[in-house]
């Protein structure tokens, strides 16, 4: 990151501008939003620039620029279109002690100006280093459609009442009053034409009353692993989380998703490997909900597919403690996409299998007879080491050393692959791949030689 972003408190302070154009009244547009005192200098001003004057919008000085201008300006902006006026100017503000933005010249200017979604007393800045303003534009034409306009009035409300709001102390008891103020009550109240001071009144009687009340624990499946995968009931958990307890094949992209100061506890097991006991688990997660905090447990996939999930949901309701779960896209969904098949087929199976290569025993026993029936289909979780066990199992009950075997690793991450082999070649194959990231393999199904994967144009059309 090249230019930090901050909001500059202009309220009083003196902005100068030197230009007369298209460019310098597209600046002063935005500038005149603030309660900034603006200078504009200019030997031919656009006659938008002298109505602003007239109404004593800005002050406006009919010729160049000289020396000792831009003294005790906070901002300077070099709009003239004239690269070498521009420069003239440039060097007078940065002598004078200003922070100095030239249009169009990045490498120049001390501070940019970002794309801005104006809901005020709320501001959305969007920058992109200067590297793709078409993108900054279509994220904010993203945005000015996602905000609604009544956003700045529940805000305008919000600030009037932040002194009483300190009846509820500071941490998660004050930030769950702001969160429902803005995702439900406030909006409520806008949409009935409420009075919104009487409203926030009654939010705040209402979290009173409600203090020292026990946390809550969110199951949350957190997909294959693309951000991109998780429900939008995730999102919304992880950014009230106050702790996140997370498995060992979460990314980190997703963990980033967290609220900045939720606590991030991994206790993520591997296979035949280090691993945190479930009874540790299970009380951690129960300890944080007595607190009275919110608690994710971030699970890989989908928490009710191999996820242990039973045992920690038996803890929770032993301790007297409300949960919620959010499913999320399994292994199998994503493995099957990511070859371009399905998992069932009409006139090929009925029915599919979910399985794994192991349990806390060892390698896990199934029906094998059943699975070794011609056209059938099982998505196995946990099969990379039990490979040769699972091929043995089922050549033993009459598979056909042929039938298909796809074994995804990362599926649906960038670093995704796909091996692709038969039942009779599945140990040796699997093995030489040297698969270290999760690995799902499917048992029946073999790539779709026509897929591809297609990039969602939505945005490349935008940029």
């Amino acid at each position: 990151m090249q230019h930090f972003p901050i909001y500059v408190n202009l309220a009083g302070r003196r902005v100068v501008l030197s230009g007369g154009g298209d460019a310098a009244l597209a600046k002063l547009r935005l500038l005149l939003k603030t309660e900034a005192r603006l200078t504009v200098f200019a030997t031919d001003p656009a006659p938008e620039i002298r109505a602003w004057a007239a109404a004593k919008r800005l002050t406006l000085i009919d010729r160049a620029m000289a020396p000792g201008d831009a003294v005790c300006a906070t901002l300077f902006y070099a709009a003239d279109e004239d690269a070498a006026e521009d420069a003239r100017t440039a060097a007078i503000a940065r002598a004078d002690g200003a922070l100095v933005n030239i249009v169009d010249n990045l490498t120049d200017s001390a501070f940019i100006t970002p794309a801005i979604v104006d809901r005020d007393p709320v501001t959305v800045a969007i920058g992109t280093e200067g590297a793709a303003p078409v993108l900054a534009r279509a994220i904010k034409r993203d945005m000015e459609e996602r905000l609604p306009s009544s956003l700045g009035s529940l805000a305008e409300a919000g600030k009037r009442f932040r002194d009483r709001a300190a009846a509820l102390p500071h941490g998660r008891a004050r930030r769950d009053f702001w969160a429902e103020w803005y995702d439900r009550a406030g909006p409520a109240a806008i949409a009935a034409a409420a009075d919104l001071d009487k409203a926030l009144s009654r939010l705040l009687d209402r979290h009173i009353a409600r203090r020292g009340a026990t946390g809550h624990v969110h199951f949350v499946g957190a997909g294959p692993g693309d951000p991109d995968l998780l429900t939008m009931k995730a999102r919304h958990a992880l950014d009230w989380a106050d702790v996140v307890v997370h498995d060992r094949l979460v990314p980190a992209a997703i963990l980033e998703l967290a609220r900045r100061e939720a606590r991030i506890v991994d206790v993520g097991k591997e296979g035949f490997g280090p691993a945190t006991p479930q009874s540790a688990i299970d009380a951690m997660i129960v300890d944080f909900a007595a607190k009275g905090l919110q608690v994710v447990r971030l699970k890989s996939g989908d928490p009710t597919v191999f996820g242990r999930l039973d045992e920690e949901i038996e803890a929770v309701v032993a301790a007297g403690i409300d949960y919620t779960i959010v499913p999320g896209i399994t292994a199998a969904s994503a493995a099957v996409a990511a070859i371009g098949q399905s998992l069932t087929r009409r006139g090929r199976n009925g029915s599919v299998r979910l399985m794994t290569g192991h349990d806390t025993r060892g390698f896990a026993d199934h029906d094998w007879a059943a699975l070794a029936r011609k056209d059938e289909v099982a998505a196995i979780y946990m099969g990379k080491r039990a490979a040769r066990y699972i091929q043995g199992r089922l050549l033993m009950h009459g598979a056909d050393p042929a039938t298909p075997v796809t074994a995804i690793e990362n599926a649906s991450r960038p670093d995704a692959r796909i091996i692709a082999t038969t039942l009779a070649q599945m140990e040796p194959v699997l093995r030489d791949a040297a698969l270290d990231g999760p690995a799902l393999v499917l048992l029946g199904l073999a790539p779709r030689t026509s897929h591809e994967t297609a990039a969602i144009p939505a945005l490349e059309a935008a940029i």
